[in-house]
């Protein structure tokens, strides 16, 4: 029996198949109309999937604008959808979502030439554990009526960060309360890599580190690639929620940044760290760490 002459059959139901009040029973009943005693229990299923999964991947790219097909999978899945890449992909397709772009950052390295610069020591180096590498950078930031300043440092290994900053000073201050605060919170680094900004090369911010036998790392003069792993997390920052604001206030964005990262830190796929996200393998790494001194 065709699918249509059933649904036909089924919404008759009420008034043509009796239970109590005709002579004949239910299977005569049914008999006689040509149709399977069971179908009168029949509910149509109707299938949301399709755009419950859409309203999610729509959540998603509200929330993080920037991620591809490959985290956007990623995500529904953490969050208990069951579905393929191809799925995503079409449907995002679909919906006319596509991740937004970076733009090219501002240069805020001011050298000094009375300053020491020291060596680059990260080329080659196998970085395989937290706190084997700190980095740390400056960048502007526009809010209504100018510019204002943000550091951050930056574990290479997790990709966590582990503190931050905005101030309406780019200067030593700056630098050394983020450089202390990390110091405070956080087993000390091996290696610590900037660039060849003053803020770095100052003797306050160099002595720090010597006295705590952290070995200093800078990068190449132009080399913006020796510090690409906080490069990335800049171009994140920005794309992801940064740009996608106007700030009228320093206070305004040091709100909006202190909730992104610790949306980045805890929450945020990184597909350099097979899709887990920072603080967990920074937090596995100490704990792997601490086993081993156990053990040995």
């Amino acid at each position: 029996m065709g699918s249509s002459k059933l649904k036909q059959l089924i919404d008759l139901k009420p008034t043509t198949v009796h239970s109590s009040s005709s002579s004949l029973s239910i299977n005569q009943q049914c008999q006689l109309l040509g149709i399977n005693r069971s179908g009168l229990y029949y509910k149509p299923r109707v299938n949301h999937t399709k755009q419950t999964i859409k309203n999610h991947i729509t959540k998603v790219f509200e929330e993080i604008p920037i991620y591809g097909e490959n985290k956007v999978h990623k995500q529904l899945l953490e969050d208990g959808y069951k579905v393929s890449l191809n799925m995503v992909a079409r449907y995002r397709q679909e919906l006319g979502l596509q991740a937004v772009l970076a733009v090219k950052p501002i240069n805020t390295i001011t050298p000094i030439k009375a300053h020491k610069k020291y060596s680059y020591k990260l080329r080659g180096l196998n970085i395989s554990h937290a706190n084997h590498v700190w980095s740390t950078d400056i960048t502007y930031i526009k809010i209504a009526g100018g510019m204002v300043y943000m550091t951050a440092i930056i574990d290479w290994h997790s990709k966590a960060v582990l503190s931050y900053k905005i101030s309406n000073t780019m200067d030593s201050q700056l630098v050394m309360s983020v450089l202390n605060e990390a110091l405070e919170k956080y087993p000390h680094p091996e290696i610590f890599n900037t660039d060849q900004g003053s803020q770095y090369t100052s003797e306050v911010h160099t002595q720090r580190l010597k006295k705590l036998g952290i070995t200093i790392s800078m990068d190449g003069k132009g080399r913006a690639t020796d510090n690409i792993c906080i490069e990335r997390f800049w171009r994140s920052a920005k794309v992801e929620r940064i740009y996608l604001n106007a700030y009228q206030t320093i206070n305004e964005l040091t709100t909006d940044v202190d909730d992104y990262i610790e949306f980045y830190n805890n929450r945020r796929f990184h597909q350099t760290l097979d899709y887990k996200k920072p603080m967990d393998v920074y937090q596995e790494s100490i704990k792997l760490n601490q086993n081993k001194k156990k053990a040995s």
